[in-house]
């Protein structure tokens, strides 16, 4: 009790020096809780948003994986060039059928299961596609129809036009070309249909096709109903790409609308399947069956160089898998290949990717924030230590007199530590509240910065490459601000995010509302305490090495 009451009493008699040492504490105790509060906020959002969402997963063809397989062994000098073996390539493009895809949803971590079956399958005289040019066309003459439209069919390559595309000589394999003006998509069930779910698109007249019906029942997009003059009941017949007499009826159940932009990839200028306009939706089941019986009938044939050509209509199956958390996410990854998937096939999750990749600027911000305490404790301690060697030799003789008079070593070190921690306790009260208030405008400024920087890296690789490219803005795909968690939709205490309707929901985490809370409170502690801590050190190496007869014989 003697240490501690005589350390208070010696911190307010040395006002002067305790009062400068209280000062630069709390400049590092300030510099140190927004350092820690912009670290804090990263990961709260983070595990806040990740928690809340509900994750979805695809399995893909890894063609990285096939490459690196595909590639033979040299043979002698190892200058000799790697051989690349397209015969083992063959299977680039293959995907994982239904049968085997359900059973990878058998995994404890799945929580559930849906996939989808996408063709491709040409107008008729009875439905066209809607095109980008559709309205100039139909403002243009008469006396005009003969004049170059960049948007109609007839004006594109051969091997473009009609929405063809011809896939042939991708590693000596089977070649399908199948891109015709519509895109056809089937739905195993309500779940599959995130677009309705989220709503992006809504019915509008009539009602959805009946989950797994075999009927050749669809529902189309009101800008493709009105441009054909299309309604609820109407039969539209669809045919093959590849063989005009291949032709199926289809039955319009339905018709939606959709908020998806038309233009939102710019293909739909080259492509008509690929506006959405274009889109039509039917049941797996009855999809499936189209595809079969094109198989069935399809006409196959063999060039000189032995790549195969098939008149069946392209398809193209993919399972989605959803998970409950991250952490199911991250275990199905590993469990997915004990399951015996192989190893050129891999997991990914866009909704995962898209979220971590809104969080670029405020991760940058934190690795920032977190070299700038680096920086903050080396400097701070550097300036504890030298303040702290002036104060002993200051204090030389009064430390020869606390040991002459028969206090130990220890308990005078003691005293000096005591002092210490008090005026670093003082200093880190007040520099933690006012740390607090000043961390979130501080931190929003700064990210705000780093958001601008960001974001004109984006549009200067945007006006280069003419598209939206991986280090722009993020494409959230089928993610709403409906499916996003409270507190990053924009009204929560932690984060909010800034969204832009062009081309999909483009956000990057823009605000902090709260940043300061009990644990970057004890982690300033903590971190100042040890300063104080590493400072005092100083103290107690010159006390335990000084000698007090010497000490009072040498006082002037």
């Amino acid at each position: 009790m003697y240490i501690l009451k005589n350390a208070f009493r010696n911190v307010w008699r040395s006002k002067g020096r305790n009062i400068l040492m209280a000062i630069i504490i709390f400049v590092i105790a300030v510099s140190l809780c927004i350092g820690l509060s912009i670290r804090q906020a990263a990961a709260s959002a983070r595990e806040s948003a990740l928690e809340g969402m509900s994750i979805t997963a695809q399995i893909s063809v890894d063609r990285s994986a096939m490459m690196n397989n595909a590639k033979g062994e040299s043979d002698g000098d190892s200058d000799e060039e790697m051989h690349f073996d397209k015969s083992s390539f063959s299977g680039f493009s293959d995907s994982l059928s239904i049968d085997e895809l359900e059973v990878y949803a058998d995994a404890s971590t799945v929580e559930d299961f849906y996939y989808t079956i996408t063709s491709s399958l040409d107008g008729t005289d009875d439905i066209e596609p809607v095109t980008s040019s559709s309205s100039s066309a139909d403002e243009a003459s008469s006396d005009d129809s003969d004049s170059d439209d960049s948007g109609s069919n007839s004006d594109v390559p051969d091997d473009i036009g009609g929405g063809k595309m011809n896939d042939a000589g991708q590693g000596g394999g089977m070649s399908i070309s199948g891109n015709g003006d519509f895109s056809i998509i089937g739905y195993s069930d309500d779940d599959a249909m995130t677009d309705f779910l989220d709503g992006t698109s809504t019915i509008t007249d009539g009602s959805v096709f009946e989950a797994g019906t075999s009927d050749y029942d669809c529902i189309i997009s009101e800008e493709l109903a009105t441009y054909n003059s299309v309604s609820v009941g109407d039969t539209i017949t669809l045919a093959n790409p590849n063989d005009e007499d291949e032709t199926y009826d289809l039955t319009v159940v339905g018709i939606y609308s959709t908020e998806n932009s038309s233009d939102s990839n710019g293909m739909s200028q080259m492509f008509s399947a690929a506006d959405p306009s274009n889109e039509i939706y039917m049941s797996y089941t009855a999809l499936k069956a189209i595809v079969d019986n094109s198989e069935s009938v399809a006409e196959t044939t063999t060039d000189d160089d032995g790549n195969e050509s098939s008149t069946a209509v392209y398809s193209q199956t993919s399972g989605t898998y959803v998970f409950a958390s991250v952490d199911d996410y991250d275990v199905f990854c590993e469990e997915v290949y004990d399951l015996g998937l192989s190893e050129d096939y891999t997991v990914s999750s866009t909704d995962v990717s898209s979220y971590e990749q809104s969080l670029v600027p405020l991760e940058t911000l934190s690795t920032i924030a977190g070299y700038f305490l680096i920086v903050i404790i080396i400097i701070g301690t550097l300036i504890l230590v030298v303040l702290n060697i002036f104060s002993i030799r200051e204090r030389k003789y009064e430390i020869g007199v606390l040991t002459a008079i028969g206090m130990k070593k220890a308990k005078v070190a003691v005293q000096f530590v005591a002092e210490m921690l008090i005026v670093t306790l003082f200093a880190v009260i007040i520099g933690g509240a006012v740390g607090a208030v000043s961390s979130v405008p501080v931190a929003n400024v700064l990210l705000e910065s780093q958001v601008t920087s960001t974001q004109e890296t984006s549009d200067n690789q945007q006006q280069a490459f003419g598209i939206e490219v991986g280090g722009g803005k993020v494409n959230m795909g089928d993610m709403s601000d409906a499916e996003l968690p409270d507190d990053i939709s924009g009204s929560a205490d932690s984060v909010s995010s800034d969204s832009s309707a062009k081309g999909g929901i483009n956000s990057y985490i823009t605000e902090i509302d709260s940043a300061v809370n009990l644990t970057v409170l004890l982690e300033l502690l903590g971190i100042c305490v040890l300063l104080a801590l590493i400072a005092s050190a100083v103290s107690v190496t010159a006390i335990m090495r000084y000698d007090p007869l010497k000490i009072l014989s040498n006082r002037d």
